[in-house]
């Protein structure tokens, strides 16, 4: 009987879901140079760079390691995305400062404030999906299988908006950190368990 009540008592702990199956995909962060930067002049000298004022007010510079990419404001505003660690993100600023004084601007010493914008996570749940049923039983999901093979599910209370597919892949956008990725995945998973 007690062995039955240990079972019990541990069974939600058979939802939660191995960190190693869950991995970040994607950091969207953005920043301040806190100085103005011509965007001409940067498009002009840097070869990896991207500027056309017409068609949108930013300049897109690519960076090849870290593997990312930013886009730059002549405010100083900059949105960095593709890094996977926090750390890329700050190798990814050190680099935009480092190619900014090739136009005369020395940020020397000057360390960005980072704000992270949106963690993208995927991986695999470990469990097969009857994404129909998911779409009748959960509220908040649009799926349409003649367009896309993917279920979306918006998980308010998590902040999280989820890609659910019938293999038991997942996509999680919309949180801040791991941690954050791991608390929604938790929570999607022990939801799943429940309608399932």
């Amino acid at each position: 009987m007690a062995a039955k009540a240990k079972a019990q008592a541990k069974a939600p702990v058979a939802t939660q879901i191995d960190e190693n199956s869950i991995r970040i995909v994607n950091i969207v962060v953005s920043t301040s140079l806190e100085h103005d930067i011509p965007l001409e002049k940067m498009a002009a000298v840097l070869p990896n760079t991207e500027y056309n004022p017409e068609q949108f007010p930013g300049l897109v510079i690519r960076i090849k390691d870290p593997k990312t990419s930013a886009l730059i404001f002549s405010s100083g505003k900059v949105v960095c995305t593709g890094a996977r660690t926090l750390e890329q993100v700050d190798g990814s600023m050190e680099k935009i400062i480092e190619s900014l004084k090739r136009i005369n601007i020395d940020l020397k010493g000057f360390k960005p404030k980072i704000t992270v914008q949106n963690v993208v996570a995927s991986g695999s749940i470990g469990m097969d999906l009857n994404l129909n049923k998911l779409a009748m039983k959960l509220d908040n999901t649009e799926y349409e299988p003649e367009q896309f093979p993917g279920l979306v599910y918006k998980l308010h209370e998590a902040k999280a908006t989820f890609l659910l597919f019938s293999n038991g892949k997942i996509v999680c956008t919309g949180t801040k950190s791991r941690e954050q990725v791991m608390v929604a995945v938790n929570k999607l998973v022990s939801i799943l368990h429940g309608v399932m």
